[in-house]
C-alpha cells in the first residue's frame, strides 16, 4: 500500500506500507511535526484526525496553519475554545454570540444578565489558556437529533435548538470536549492544545476575538482597530435589529411564510438610502471633482458605481464614468510576478503619470482624449471619447486601487473623495457558526464568473488564493482611508445564489484540488432555502452576479 503523503497540498512523500497503520504513525516517521497539523485530508475529500487508518492506496495531505483550509480550522477551533471557556465561566445564562470578522479577529457579544467588561476579558482568556494547557480531545460524534435537542436544550442553546427543530435528518454531527458540546459545520482540530495562539481584547460592547497571523503566526501586540470598518459592521447590526434577522433560519421562515417579498424590498431601500445619503453628501462640497470607488473582488463595485452616479443626477449633479482600464500600460512593460505571470492587479501596471496628467487637465478646465485599452493586443490607443468637466460635472472612477493615494497623487486632497465597498455578511448560521465575507463574496464570483466568463466552479475556486493575494497586497491595507464605506450585502442574497451555485459546485469533481472546498460551501449552502431571482429588483447589486440587470456591464 503507497500513501501518497503531502503538506498544504504540495507533494512530500510517497511512504510504502506492509501493513496499514494510523495517520499519526505515518506522518511521525516522516520530517512533518505533528504538532502543527490541524487535521488531515483524504483524497481531496474528508477531513480524519490522526487515528485514521487507510486501507488502500491514499493521498493524504497534512494540513497546516499555513494553508487557507488550515487557517479556517484554525480560526473555528479557536472559537470553540472560547465558548467552551464562556460555558464554563458563565453556564447557561448568558447568550455569547460571534457576530464578524474585523481586523485580525472577530467581534463578539454576551447577551444577558452580566454587562461585559475588560476584567471579564482577562477571566475568558485565562480560562482559554487553561483548556489549551489541558490538552483536551475535541471529537466529532453522531448523535440522533432527538439526542442533540436534550443536550443543547439543557445548555441552553436556543439558536440550536430552533434550527435542529428545522433539521429533516434522524442524526447530525456534534463536536465534544469534556462536558461541552457545540455544532460546527466545519471541521475542527482534533485536540485543544494545537490552537494554542490567541487573545482577548476588550471592545464596549463586546471583545474581539484575535488570530494569528503573519509568517511566524503570532497575534500581532498591540492590536489597532479599524475604526471605520468597525462601525459599517455595527450600522449594518442596526439594519439587522431593524429587520428582525440574525441567523439563516430567520431568512428561511420569512420564505417558508411567504412574508419574504416584503422582506427584500426593505433591505434594498435601506441600501438605496444609503446610497443616496452618500451621493447628496457629495454634491454638497462643490470642491469635490473626483469620486474613487474601491473594494475587493465581488462586492459589487460596478453596480454601486451605476447607482451612486443616478443619486448624483438626481442631486443635479453630472457624474462622468472613467475606466481605469484603459490607463493600463502596454503589455510588454507590465510589471511580472516571481513566477513570470503578468501582474495586472499592481499598480504600477497602470501608466500612472499619464491618467495624473488627465486628471490634473481636466481639473484645470481643459479638454481632454480619453484612451481605450486593446486588451488582444496589449496596447493603449486615443479613443473617440473627448470631454471637459463643466461646473456641475464630476468624474467616477471605480477600481481596485482607488484608495491608494499613489493612484491620484496630483489630485488636491479636497478635490476627491474615496469610497470603500465591501459585502460584510453578518448573517450567521447560527450564535457560533458566522457565515465569513469572503464565503460570500467566493459565492458571488462562482456564479458572476459561470454566468459572464464561462468559467467552471473548479476554475474559479482554484484562482481564489491568488485573488485573496492581490486583495490583501492592494485593498485592505488603505480601507481606513475611505472618506465613506458602504456594505453591498444583502442578506437575502445567499437565498437567491444557492441555486446558481449549487449545480455549479456540484460539478467539481473529486480528482480536483478544489473538491473539498465546494463540498465546504455546498455545507454552508445546504441551510439555505431557495428564493426566486423573480422577485430581486432588477437594479439590486445581486443582478451584477446573477443575471437580468438593469444595467449593461
Amino acid at each position: 500500500m503507497i500513501i501518497d503523503l503531502r503538506l498544504d497540498g504540495f507533494k512530500h512523500s510517497l511512504v510504502e506500507l506492509d501493513n496499514p497503520m494510523p495517520i499519526s504513525e505515518i506522518v511521525r516517521a516522516t520530517d512533518i511535526s505533528t504538532k502543527t497539523v490541524l487535521s488531515y485530508k483524504i483524497n481531496h475529500r474528508q477531513y480524519v484526525n490522526d487515528e485514521y487508518v487507510p486501507a488502500q492506496n491514499t493521498m493524504v495531505d497534512c494540513i497546516t496553519y499555513k494553508h487557507p483550509e488550515g487557517s479556517r480550522i484554525y480560526h473555528d477551533s479557536v472559537i470553540f475554545v472560547m465558548a467552551k471557556a464562556a460555558y464554563n465561566i458563565l453556564g447557561e445564562n448568558n447568550t455569547l454570540v460571534v457576530e464578524h470578522s474585523v481586523g485580525d479577529g472577530v467581534f463578539c457579544e454576551f447577551f444577558g444578565d452580566q454587562l461585559w467588561t475588560a476584567d471579564d476579558c482577562t477571566r475568558l482568556l485565562e480560562e482559554m489558556q487553561r483548556i489549551v494547557e489541558n490538552d483536551i480531545p475535541i471529537d466529532r460524534i453522531e448523535v440522533r437529533t432527538e439526542e442533540a435537542l436534550d443536550i443543547f436544550g439543557s445548555m441552553g442553546r436556543k439558536d440550536l435548538v430552533k434550527n435542529l427543530k428545522y433539521n429533516y435528518r434522524d442524526s447530525v454531527s456534534i463536536y465534544r470536549c469534556g462536558k461541552y458540546y457545540d455544532s460546527f459545520i466545519r471541521p475542527l482540530a482534533d485536540r485543544t492544545s494545537i490552537v494554542n495562539e490567541f487573545d482577548v481584547v476588550y471592545q464596549d460592547p463586546g471583545f474581539i476575538l484575535r488570530f494569528p497571523s503573519g509568517p511566524d503566526f503570532k497575534v500581532v501586540r498591540p492590536f489597532v482597530l479599524p475604526n471605520k470598518i468597525f462601525s459599517l459592521h455595527q450600522e449594518h447590526d442596526k439594519w439587522l435589529d431593524i429587520l428582525k434577522v440574525h441567523n439563516i433560519i430567520d431568512i428561511n421562515k420569512l420564505i417558508d411564510d411567504y412574508n419574504v417579498s416584503e422582506f427584500i424590498l426593505t433591505e434594498e431601500a435601506l441600501q438605496e438610502k444609503k446610497i443616496a445619503e452618500i451621493a447628496a453628501d457629495i454634491h454638497a462640497n462643490k470642491d469635490i471633482k473626483l469620486i474613487l470607488i474601491a473594494g475587493p473582488s465581488s462586492s459589487g463595485k460596478t453596480t454601486f458605481a451605476k447607482r451612486l452616479s443616478i443619486q448624483l443626477r438626481a442631486s443635479k449633479a453630472k457624474p462622468i464614468v472613467i475606466g481605469l482600464d484603459d490607463y493600463f500600460i502596454d503589455r510588454d512593460r507590465t510589471v511580472r510576478k516571481p513566477d513570470g505571470s503578468y501582474d495586472f492587479e499592481s499598480i504600477h501596471a497602470l501608466d500612472l503619470d499619464y491618467l495624473n496628467l488627465q486628471l490634473t487637465q481636466l481639473l484645470n478646465g481643459e479638454e481632454v482624449v480619453l484612451p481605450h485599452y486593446d486588451f488582444t493586443r496589449g496596447k493603449r490607443r486615443p479613443s473617440n471619447q473627448v470631454i471637459k468637466l463643466n461646473p456641475e460635472d464630476v468624474i467616477v472612477m471605480e477600481g481596485i486601487h482607488g484608495l491608494n493615494d499613489m493612484l491620484t497623487a496630483s489630485v488636491p486632497a479636497n478635490r476627491k473623495v474615496k469610497i470603500y465597498i465591501s459585502a460584510l455578511n453578518q448573517l450567521n448560521i447560527d450564535d457560533h457558526n458566522r457565515i465569513p465575507t469572503t464565503d460570500c463574496r467566493l459565492i458571488r464570483r462562482i456564479v458572476r464568473d459561470h454566468q459572464y466568463r464561462g468559467y467552471t466552479a473548479m476554475e474559479t475556486i482554484q484562482r481564489w488564493p491568488d485573488v485573496r493575494d492581490g486583495e490583501e497586497k492592494n485593498i485592505f491595507p488603505y480601507q481606513e482611508n475611505a472618506d465613506y464605506m458602504f456594505n453591498s450585502s444583502l442578506t437575502y442574497e445567499l437565498g437567491v445564489l444557492r441555486k446558481h451555485a449549487w449545480k455549479l459546485l456540484l460539478s467539481v469533481p473529486a480528482s480536483s484540488s478544489a473538491y473539498t472546498e465546494a463540498r465546504r460551501l455546498l455545507r454552508l449552502l445546504d441551510h439555505v432555502n431557495d428564493i426566486p431571482d423573480a422577485l430581486v429588483p432588477y437594479n439590486s447589486i445581486i443582478r451584477e452576479f446573477t443575471n437580468g440587470s438593469i444595467f449593461r456591464y
